[in-house]
């Protein structure tokens, strides 16, 4: 699956004053991504305010950005979830015209044991006719898929080709890349070790940053893969300011605040988010000036 090495992006729902979807935005910001070097879109995951969504609103969504892309990049859409026949459910019925993959969490807040785990994600493998990619992110889901239980799934499940692997840890992650198949996609879910996963084999991101600076980001990832780590690394330093600061209250308020200042997007989040306050936005609003007089 070598449509999914690279860089992905998590692409955000842009909302209007009123905080409905704003459509037209949402249609720059594909272009956005399109116009600058990445190779493929997450669509409806954590960044894009998913579970705020209605299903109507979901459908809106997916169909804005399918008709967008119109076929230029891979498109991988998010469904997960902890209800394991919920998802199943999904899966089967949902409209999966456009997309070329699944990303789906590993359940949160149940704490499932490993062999939950294992068995959640084989039932998952079953239903998708597209191939799935597993989403790891101990921080929002309260529980780690362990290597052992992620080598163990790509080599039952044909159709599982990858993982974002977002707990942050760099032992972990080599670990996976290690006891995998060698075409198993050990892709980072943590902007700031990007390019260390990458150099130790991973295959890219799904990112958030990059959706923001999408031409840097996703030329430090194929600096990366092409072993340039010289120049991959001084990317990675320019760039770093802006991940920590994007992160600094909460996904996706940062990011939004980004687009914001870009003049693509509004920087309205939905409740329990609240948007960056005006000393973060300040400073982002700052790297970005100073990003463009440095590119």
């Amino acid at each position: 699956m070598r449509k999914f090495v690279g860089t992905g992006v998590a692409l955000i729902t842009p909302f209007k004053e009123d905080h409905s979807v704003d459509v037209e935005a949402l249609k720059r910001l594909v272009r956005f991504q399109k116009e600058n070097g990445i190779n493929y879109i997450v669509v409806l995951g954590t960044t894009g305010e998913y579970a705020t969504l209605t299903k109507e609103e979901k459908e809106l969504v997916k169909e804005t950005i399918v008709k967008e892309n119109n076929g230029a990049l891979p498109l991988v859409l998010g469904i997960g979830g902890n209800n394991t026949q919920a998802v199943t459910e999904q899966i089967k019925t949902e409209n999966l015209k456009g997309f070329d993959a699944i990303l789906s969490v590993s359940p949160y807040y149940v704490k499932p044991t490993q062999e939950g785990i294992y068995q959640h994600f084989k039932k998952v493998s079953q239903a998708s006719t597209l191939p799935v990619i597993l989403y790891n992110v101990p921080g929002r889901t309260g529980s780690n898929m362990l290597p052992a239980t992620v080598a163990r799934l790509a080599n039952d499940c044909e159709n599982i080709i990858g993982i974002k692997e977002a707990a942050g840890n760099m032992v972990q992650a080599m670990e996976m890349i290690a006891q995998t198949p060698d075409d198993f996609l050990v892709i980072s879910g943590d902007d700031m070790i990007t390019l260390p996963m990458v150099l130790a084999g991973g295959a890219g991101v799904i990112s958030v940053i990059a959706e923001g600076f999408p031409k840097q980001f996703s030329e430090m990832v194929q600096l990366g893969l092409s072993r340039e780590v010289d120049e991959a690394y001084k990317i990675h330093y320019q760039i770093a300011p802006a991940i920590d600061l994007i992160f600094a209250e909460g996904n996706p308020a940062g990011i939004k605040a980004v687009f914001k200042k870009l003049e693509l997007a509004e920087d309205y989040v939905r409740l329990p988010l609240v948007e960056a306050s005006k000393a973060l936005t300040s400073k982002i609003s700052a790297f970005v000036d100073q990003n463009k007089k440095e590119g």
